[in-house]
């Protein structure tokens, strides 16, 4: 952080990779979910929907430091 200027460009680039990742282990972990239940795709969107919310949430406490 640089004296409140805003974020650099390896924050956004760390924001990116983290949100993608959130979205991805989300929908991953659902999928395992479903797997044994033969429920697909149930679980998947549940978990793609909680990796939203955490993605959202992490993003706003990353914007929150520079406001």
């Amino acid at each position: 952080m640089d004296g409140g200027q805003g974020p650099q460009l390896g924050d956004l680039l760390s924001m990116g990779v983290t949100m993608a990742l959130c979205l991805v282990a989300g929908f991953g972990l659902g999928w395992l979910a479903d797997r044994p239940g033969h429920t697909f795709p149930t679980f998947a969107l549940v978990g793609l929907a909680l990796g939203v919310v955490a993605a959202v949430l992490f993003v706003r406490r990353q914007f929150k430091r520079y406001l």
